[in-house]
């Protein structure tokens, strides 16, 4: 599977099936088959407060994981 599958059905688990992470993301499920390879930077916030699934592991391009010193 890909990244981007693996995170949605990560999610969907946690929060109790894909249909209510698509009602709590304001979205019909039927979109999550539009993000093809990554969650759109629009629904980045909404999706970890969702799932606390970090922001660095869903868009690492945008919300790097600060250095451990």
């Amino acid at each position: 599977m890909s990244p981007m599958i693996d995170l949605v059905q990560k999610g969907a688990e946690i929060v109790g099936g894909l249909g209510k992470l698509a009602d709590g993301l304001g979205i019909k499920h039927q979109a999550f088959y539009s993000w093809k390879k990554k969650v759109p930077a629009e629904r980045v916030l909404d999706f970890e407060r969702l799932t606390g699934i970090p922001r660095h592991d869903i868009r690492p391009d945008l919300y790097p994981k600060e250095a451990v010193e």
